[in-house]
């Protein structure tokens, strides 16, 4: 299984600690419970400590682990600042939105006196595990980044890059995605594709090889680009879909989930650390699976 050999990769360098902002809740304490069992990480778990025991009680789980502190918020405002100030701080090395609005985990990721901004565009990254295909699929940006334009699209495929070549694909290969596979002008996906083909050429976007625009199809199937005559190092092979706008890479998302079965881990990239930025629907597994992949970058 390929995500499994994140949790192996994640569980080789296990000194992080992993801050949980609104802990009370069922799915991510199993994550944290299945993250401490394969022991990778430690954790803080900041948010409601009677709520955080109970459900530890309902697991049947020792709570006494040297490796797990629990740290009671009034409220889940509260919790998202001390788990951030826990990050900000260096007592944490990565961040992880539990129970909790992305709205108010994402006020304090971007508070200016304790924020983890950089000063780079924060972009969210999945890595899928498809069945039939015998490699990862990186889709960005699928929930943080509405309408990139061209600058934006080229720090996210950084983003992307640097998260790929963690977990072990030096030399990733980026498909700008788009409907079509020439440039038109009249569509912007594909000027933006065209441009950071060139940049990357001329060693603005590094440690990756970009080609597009290119559509899904001969991005991810040599027999779609044979069939097309596109001929690239890229097309058919591609690690990473770069996603013109966030409506193509959430349907692009949930259409894997919900119709392919597909297992994935997320993260967003670009802050002073990994943050596991989990929809409050996602299963256990998930969550665990994104832990991994965030405890990878720290690692790198």
């Amino acid at each position: 299984m390929l995500l499994d050999s994140l949790i192996n990769k994640a569980a080789q360098g296990n000194s992080s600690t992993v801050a949980v902002a609104a802990a009370e809740d069922i799915e991510v304490i199993e994550a944290v419970i299945a993250a401490l069992d394969q022991n990778l990480a430690k954790f803080m778990l900041f948010g409601d400590e009677e709520k955080i025991n109970s459900i530890f009680e309902s697991k049947k789980q020792n709570i006494s682990s040297d490796c797990l502190k629990i740290i009671h918020a009034h409220s889940n405002a509260e919790a998202a600042e001390l788990a951030v100030k826990a990050v900000f701080n260096k007592e944490a090395s990565v961040l992880m939105k539990g129970n909790i609005s992305t709205n108010t985990f994402l006020k304090a990721v971007l508070n200016k006196e304790y924020g983890l901004r950089t000063g780079n565009v924060l972009s969210h990254i999945s890595v899928f595990e498809i069945l039939g295909f015998n490699r990862f699929t990186i889709i960005t940006d699928a929930a943080m980044n509405i309408a990139p334009d061209l600058e934006q699209k080229a720090q996210i495929i950084r983003n992307a890059v640097s998260l790929a070549r963690s977990i072990g694909i030096e030399i990733p290969k980026v498909a700008p995605i788009a409907a079509v596979e020439v440039v038109n002008p009249a569509m912007q996906a594909t000027l933006d594709a065209a441009a950071l083909t060139v940049m990357n050429k001329r060693g603005q976007i590094l440690d990756c090889i970009v080609d597009g625009p290119l559509g899904l199809d001969n991005a991810i199937s040599t027999l779609a680009a044979e069939h097309k005559g596109i001929h690239s190092e890229v097309a058919g092979n591609a690690d990473i879909l770069l996603v013109p706008t966030i409506e193509v890479g959430n349907a692009l998302y949930k259409s894997l989930i919900y119709f392919a079965n597909a297992k994935v881990g997320a993260v967003i990239a670009g802050a002073k650390a990994p943050i596991v930025l989990t929809s409050r629907a996602d299963t256990a597994e998930s969550k665990l699976y994104s832990l991994a992949l965030a405890l990878c970058c720290t690692t790198k």
